[in-house]
C-alpha cells in the first residue's frame, strides 16, 4: 500500500528530475519534472530539442553540473560541451512535462532503422516467474544492421526453453523488437555496483550465435 516515487540523477549532475510523491500513482514509471537548480533539454543526435512523446539524450546545464572529472580534462571533455553535461541516458517527455527515462544511450541499438532499447526488453523478461537475471545487447546481422540478443538466467530449480520465452514475449513488444537470440546462462558479468557489464556481452555474442 506505499506509494514509491522515483527521482533521477546523477553523480556529475546531482538530482536532475523529481517525482512529487502525491502524482506517483497517476504518472507511475516517470522520474517527474525537471528541477528548478538547472537547465534540462532532451536533444536527438542532431542537437535539436525533440518534440513532446519523442526519445532523445538528456542534458544538463547549471550549477548542479560538476566542475570536471578528477585529473581526466579528456574525459570531462567528452561529456560537457559549451557548458552542457551529456549524460548519456535516453528519455522522452509526456504532453503533461513528465519524463521517463528509456535505457543508457550506449546500450541502444538500430534493427531495421528502428530503435530499440534493451531495458524495455530486459524489464520484460525480468517480469517472468522463471527468470533471475536478464540482459539484452544489440548483434550484428547482415539483413537488419543489428538484433537483439537476448541473455537470460533462470531461477534456480528452473527449467526454460527459448521458445517459452520468445511465446512470452511475442504479444508484449513490436516484431522489430523481439530478441533473435536467446542463451541462458548461470550468471551475469557485473560490477562491483551490480551493473552488467554489458560490453563483455556484446564483445562475445558475436561469436556465441546459435545457428
Amino acid at each position: 500500500g506505499m506509494v514509491v516515487s522515483q527521482i533521477y540523477g546523477l553523480t556529475e549532475a546531482s538530482t536532475i528530475f523529481w517525482l512529487p510523491a502525491e502524482e506517483a500513482r497517476e504518472k507511475m514509471g516517470s522520474v517527474g519534472h525537471p528541477i528548478f537548480h538547472g537547465q534540462v533539454k532532451i536533444m536527438d543526435d542532431e542537437g535539436i530539442p525533440v518534440k513532446r512523446g519523442e526519445s532523445g539524450e538528456v542534458i544538463v546545464k547549471g550549477p548542479i553540473v560538476m566542475s570536471g572529472y578528477w585529473q581526466r580534462q579528456d574525459l570531462t571533455d567528452e561529456v560537457v560541451k559549451d557548458g552542457w553535461f551529456y549524460t548519456g541516458d535516453i528519455a522522452r517527455m509526456d504532453e503533461d512535462g513528465f519524463v521517463y527515462i528509456l535505457d543508457r544511450k550506449k546500450d541502444m541499438y538500430i534493427s531495421g532503422g528502428e530503435n530499440v532499447y534493451p531495458a524495455e526488453i530486459e524489464k520484460l523478461l525480468l517480469s517472468h516467474p522463471k527468470v533471475m537475471d536478464a540482459a539484452v545487447v544489440g548483434v550484428p546481422d547482415d539483413r537488419w544492421g543489428e538484433v537483439g540478443k537476448a541473455f537470460v538466467v533462470p531461477r534456480g530449480g528452473e527449467q526454460i526453453t527459448a521458445e517459452e520465452i520468445a511465446a512470452f514475449l511475442k504479444d508484449k513488444l513490436a516484431r522489430y523488437k523481439m530478441p533473435k537470440y536467446i542463451e541462458f546462462s548461470a550468471a551475469l558479468p557485473k560490477t562491483a555496483s551490480e551493473k552488467v557489464r554489458k560490453y563483455l556481452l556484446k564483445n562475445g555474442a558475436a561469436d556465441r550465435q546459435p545457428s
